[in-house]
């Protein structure tokens, strides 16, 4: 291998190394819809292009007793507003494209984070 066909690979393999760096940088969000209600309540929030990074609060006063993920990422609810335990307990795992519903006496979901 010649000594310019060398350094062209190299070039070329650091450019897609800086490229795939550079892109996991971005600021990505989910594709689909994300819906929460509260108990019986007609009122529907629903949340589209959330990021994927970081914890989101569930914008419904009392929290949300139903949710329904129509993303295509899965995502953990938690019964806090920062993604926190609740009596050493971990979030609600939701996969994509499935819903859920809390128990009568169990708390609302107050804020989730979307796994990537």
């Amino acid at each position: 291998m010649s000594h310019s066909r060398r350094i062209s690979t190299i070039v070329g393999v650091a450019a897609l190394l800086l490229t795939a760096t550079a892109c996991s940088g971005l600021g990505r969000s989910t594709v689909g819809m994300l819906s929460f209600r509260g108990h019986d309540s007609p009122i529907e929030l629903s949340y589209s292009n959330t990021l994927v990074r970081g914890c989101h609060k569930i914008g419904i006063p009392k929290g949300a007793t139903h949710v329904e993920n129509n993303t295509l990422v899965d995502i953990v609810l938690y019964r806090t507003e920062d993604c926190g335990k609740v009596d050493r307990a971990d979030g609600t795992y939701v996969a994509t494209t499935l819903s859920n519903v809390t128990a009568p006496d169990s708390l609302s979901w107050r804020s989730f984070r979307v796994i990537h």
